[in-house]
Formats: C-alpha cells, structure tokens, sequence
C-alpha cells in the first residue's frame, strides 16, 4: 500500500469503517403514563409540549373514567435527560397530576 501511495497518490482513497456518525444518534422507544383531571383541549395541550420539545410520538393510547384522564404516550427520545426536562413541562400543563416514564 506505501508503495502505491508513493508511486500513484491519485489512486489512494481514504476511508473509514465503523465510525457512528454524530448526526445518527441512537433513537429508543420510551412510554410516558399521564394522569389528569379530564377536560377539553387536555390531549391537544400534552401533544403540543411534545411537538415543541421536538419530541416524536410513535403512539398515543388514552381513557377516561369519571373526570381523570389516563394517557400513554410513546416517544421517541436519545437521552433520558432530555426526557425527564419534557416531563418537566408536560408536569405543568394545566390539569396534570403525575407525568413519568412507564
């Protein structure tokens, strides 16, 4: 190979196996149970916080029983840091009693 890169450089081609490329970041599924006191605009408002965040939701599931609303939502995260900041926020949204990674 010395040799060749000596005698014809323009033949030589750099390359490189198996380095992760920063830009792909490893993406996991992760589910948020929600409960809330129900009311009109509840999944509109959690959904906004995620789009915000940009946050992808892969699946959303909800009930409601007598006023308390209970909501699973898979998203899709790289690091839980990032995550539990968006639960943070999702805390606050009005009506929302506990927000946590199921």
């Amino acid at each position: 190979y010395r040799q060749l890169a000596l005698r014809t450089p323009e033949r030589v081609i750099e390359v490189e196996w198996g380095v992760p490329q920063a830009a792909e970041a490893a993406v996991y599924p992760v589910d948020v149970a929600i409960e809330a006191a129900d009311r009109q605009g509840l999944l509109r408002d959690i959904s906004e916080v995620f789009a915000k965040e940009k946050m992808n939701v892969i699946g959303v599931q909800t009930q409601s029983v007598r006023g308390t609303a209970w909501m699973t939502f898979t998203v899709e995260i790289t690091d839980s840091q990032r995550l539990a900041k968006v639960l943070g926020i999702v805390d606050d949204v009005q009506g929302v009693r506990r927000a946590r990674r199921r």
